[in-house]
């Protein structure tokens, strides 16, 4: 099955993926919150109980956006069939942000300074154009005029894969977030899925589908980081 062009509900898949994110969710929360940092620390003794009771509270409520987010993608603005696989893997790859940076989180009890703040801002902007190019995208596509159309407006214009863009930019701000230079590897690892996987599986699709449209667009316009790449 081709990962882009089969179109479908997928009903099965999105609730059983909705339902193992809601459960790493959970895990990420009891460990943020209900003393759950302090039991790996009895457990393995990896200093998971010297953390910022208010940075982890803030950081359980940006992944609690992130769910919400990922609700309306799924249930919303996701057009393309959804592989049992797939539904399994993409509640793997959450868990590195909601258990891997709830464990980054619980190593550092550093309080919290304007630099988290602008982190907070940062978090929001990248939530920002991957949710708002995907709207954008969804409703230009909802006008019958558009049917067989590349879109290459909107938040689009500035880089082929915005929305890409966008998922790369908060995931770095929840590393940054944690205060725990390791914390990094996440970002680092999404970057190079974007880039080596994803954005060539969807250009080879985007390209059979569209032609020139696909080529002029592509002359015109940065892959991945507006402006730079």
């Amino acid at each position: 099955m081709n990962l882009y062009k089969d179109k479908g509900k997928s009903l099965s898949q999105k609730i059983t993926l909705l339902f193992l994110e809601t459960i790493i969710l959970i895990i990420g929360g009891w460990l943020l919150l209900f003393q759950g940092g302090q039991q790996l620390n009895k457990w393995i003794g990896w200093g998971f109980s010297e953390s910022n009771h208010t940075r982890n509270t803030i950081l359980f409520i940006l992944f609690l956006i992130v769910y919400g987010r990922m609700y309306v993608t799924i249930f919303y603005l996701l057009k393309r069939k959804i592989p049992w696989g797939e539904a399994f893997t993409i509640p793997l790859a959450f868990s590195l942000y909601y258990i891997g940076f709830s464990l980054f989180s619980l190593t550092t009890n550093k309080s919290l300074t304007l630099l988290d703040i602008i982190y907070i801002f940062l978090f929001l902007f990248g939530s920002f154009l991957n949710t708002y190019s995907e709207l954008q995208r969804n409703e230009w596509k909802k006008n019958s005029d558009n049917t067989g159309k590349l879109y290459t407006k909107g938040l689009f214009k500035y880089s082929m894969h915005i929305n890409y863009f966008g998922d790369l930019v908060w995931v770095t701000a929840l590393a940054l977030f944690t205060r725990t230079p390791w914390a990094m590897t996440i970002p680092i690892i999404l970057f190079c899925l974007f880039t080596f996987y994803n954005i060539p599986l969807l250009d080879k699709y985007l390209s059979e589908k569209y032609g020139s449209q696909f080529d002029k667009y592509s002359r015109v316009t940065k892959k991945f980081i507006p402006f730079i790449y």
